[in-house]
């Protein structure tokens, strides 16, 4: 095995321990959130962020945020926002930021008006500050930490580095899950919904969604970052397993997210393949049709039927479900009436909530931040959503070697569909989409002749 290999199969297994640990000294995780601030600070710090490491400590602490909420690990509930916003500031401080980036200093500007209403509008008995930096936060670490990455130049090494440090905490998550769920005959009972007994005890919705991001990178890994058979068979497991778990959360918007970030990226793969390439790349594509369509049957058969029915929409009897998205239409219905009542400024930050529950008795949070957007900042939110869906596309222009660009856009738009902004994942992997990227000369010949 080489050092190389040997290095990356002990990354691996620290995080494999660390999971395992977690799960037996739960207490640990506080203490594993803030080693994971102290180090970041440390290297930042001490490298003065020469090599954008700014970006690494970001990346795996938004990797570790959903693990780090299940176990009650966070310093603060938002630890993973406010820690992206941190770190890229202070990155900015050391590197600076493209005078450019104008778009993201408008779109921050634009969130100003719902917060000005929201202060007029909420309610006496609302605590007026947490409500509203809890429901802006999200958006305001998307547009503060894309200053910072807009056009910044990284190398696709570079790239695929940070990616891999957001999906190391994904990897004791996955274990702590594994070992958190009991025997399945015994939990599921006929019932299809989203199952927080098979998501580590937490909210299925944001589990899935860091698994299905956890799949991605580990099966793009097989692409371009598995040279030996030693890592092909690493990466292969590991996305394996985050297939197979996210699958057991019966929440759909996840999984679905990262299949489609996967297929994204091979048919971009395919289309700027030579024809050689695309040859090893058909066999590919029929070994993955192979193992994805196994171990959806292999879940299938571990459910007694009833992964399909969730994904086909029906219940556990195979009746087909009123509602194809959890009832969450009706939340989307009541966000695009309160915007066509104040189609200008909004009713503002976190009114939302405060509406439906006047309206129809519900306190159920928004998942959509489109409608969430709209309802709440008015045509303001409408520009901001604008400006954060065509940016990226346009700077591609001129920025076509970026492989994972529109992977990493269809991650923030699927997700802010059903999950909103509730973690910092759709922010942070967002600003990716507006790298700078470069190769060099030993990248070049890596990816147009070491795609397996």
């Amino acid at each position: 095995m080489k050092n190389k290999d040997k290095n990356y199969f002990f990354l691996i297994l620290i995080h494999v321990v660390i999971g395992l640990v977690i799960f037996w000294k739960p207490f640990l995780s506080k203490y594993y959130g803030i080693l994971i601030l102290l180090i970041g600070f440390f290297f930042v710090i001490k490298t003065k962020n020469r090599n954008n490491e700014v970006l690494y400590a970001s990346a795996y602490i938004v990797g570790a945020e959903v693990f780090l909420r299940m176990t009650f690990g966070n310093i603060l509930y938002e630890f993973g926002k406010y820690g992206v916003i941190i770190f890229v500031i202070l990155g900015m401080l050391y590197s600076g930021f493209s005078k450019r980036a104008m778009p993201y200093w408008i779109f921050l500007l634009l969130l100003i008006p719902g917060i000005i209403i929201a202060t007029a509008t909420l309610d006496l008995g609302t605590d007026i500050r947490k409500t509203i930096i809890f429901n802006i936060s999200g958006p305001i670490c998307l547009g503060i930490a894309s200053l910072y990455t807009f056009g910044r130049k990284v190398t696709v090494e570079e790239l695929n580095n940070i990616l891999l440090l957001l999906g190391l905490p994904i990897i004791s998550c996955v274990i702590y899950v594994s070992l958190y769920t009991p025997e399945l005959k015994t939990i599921l009972l006929g019932n299809n919904s989203s199952n927080p007994e098979t998501s580590g005890g937490f909210g299925p919705n944001q589990v899935s969604t860091v698994l299905g991001l956890g799949m991605f990178i580990f099966f793009s890994r097989l692409l371009f970052n598995s040279q030996t058979k030693i890592l092909f068979a690493i990466n292969l497991v590991i996305g394996l397993v985050m297939s197979y778990r996210g699958l057991l959360t019966f929440s759909r918007g996840g999984m679905i997210t990262g299949f489609l970030m996967f297929i994204i990226l091979f048919l971009f793969v395919y289309m700027n393949s030579l024809n050689k390439q695309k040859l090893k790349l058909n066999y590919m594509i029929a070994f993955f049709v192979v193992i994805l369509f196994s171990i959806f049957i292999f879940s299938e058969n571990m459910t007694g039927g009833l992964i399909s029915k969730r994904y086909s929409n029906q219940d556990a009897m195979g009746r087909t479900k009123v509602s194809k998205f959890s009832g969450r239409e009706e939340i989307a219905q009541n966000e695009i009436n309160a915007f066509l009542d104040h189609p200008f400024f909004g009713i503002g930050v976190a009114k939302g909530l405060e509406l439906r529950l006047a309206q129809t008795g519900s306190t159920v949070a928004s998942h959509d931040e489109i409608t969430r957007m709209l309802a709440e900042h008015g045509s303001l939110g409408i520009l901001g959503l604008l400006i954060l869906f065509f940016t990226p596309i346009i700077l591609y222009l001129d920025n076509r070697q970026h492989i994972f660009m529109f992977c990493f856009l269809t991650f923030w738009l699927l997700t802010i569909n059903h999950a909103a902004m509730r973690t910092s994942m759709p922010a942070f992997v967002y600003s990716l989409s507006i790298l700078k990227i470069t190769f060099n000369e030993k990248e070049d010949i890596i990816y147009r002749e070491q795609i397996i």
